[in-house]
């Protein structure tokens, strides 16, 4: 069998995703989305996404105002500026929505995501494993004799960075929390 050929512009995370994102003008944006606790609120704004063949790249959910019973929803997609403006348009005006804010350019906003990452190994590797952790700030939540799990909190592409460094250590094992998203100030 032969290698997975990746041409310029491909993702190195997917063989699914082999589309060049800046050929065509594409961007990533974090939109966070304010909609009723209900039944059936998530699946309306999903079904957004999956009717028009958008993707979602990353997906938050969870209650953020008990007493009115609202939630929130982070989601991180890709698209041209037409196709981000469509969205959120077409987001504004399902029913449960109360509020759809694009923070990407709405102004300075903080991103964070929390990843638990298995690592097996034994010897020098398990060392190295534990090194390389310390650096990125990640911390040993499970430890056995075979493999150590890290939890690691920061950026998207921080957590891409120390999956990268883990993978030749015995990188067995990734659950991810998906983006959480504030505009920053005021």
């Amino acid at each position: 069998m032969s290698a997975l050929k990746l041409e310029r512009g491909a993702s190195s995370h997917s063989a699914y995703d082999l589309r060049d994102y800046h050929a065509a003008g594409e961007e990533r944006h974090t939109l966070a989305v304010i909609v009723d606790n209900e039944a059936g609120a998530l699946a309306r704004v999903i079904g957004l996404f999956s009717g028009r063949g958008y993707n979602i790249d990353s997906l938050t959910v969870a209650e953020v105002d008990h007493t009115g019973h609202r939630s929130r929803i982070t989601l991180v997609t890709r698209g041209t500026p037409a196709v981000i403006e469509q969205i959120k348009a077409q987001l504004g005006r399902i029913i449960p929505v109360h509020e759809v804010h694009d923070l990407t350019v709405e102004g300075p906003s903080v991103e964070r995501e929390l990843g638990l990452f298995k690592v097996a190994g034994a010897g020098d590797k398990r060392v190295e494993a534990l090194r390389i952790s310390d650096i990125f700030r990640a911390k040993v939540v499970d430890s056995t004799l075979e493999s150590f799990v890290f939890e690691i909190t920061g950026t998207p592409e921080k957590l891409d960075a120390f999956a990268e460094m883990m993978r030749p250590l015995g990188l067995a094992e990734v659950a991810r929390t998906g983006v959480a998203a504030l505009a920053r100030g005021a």
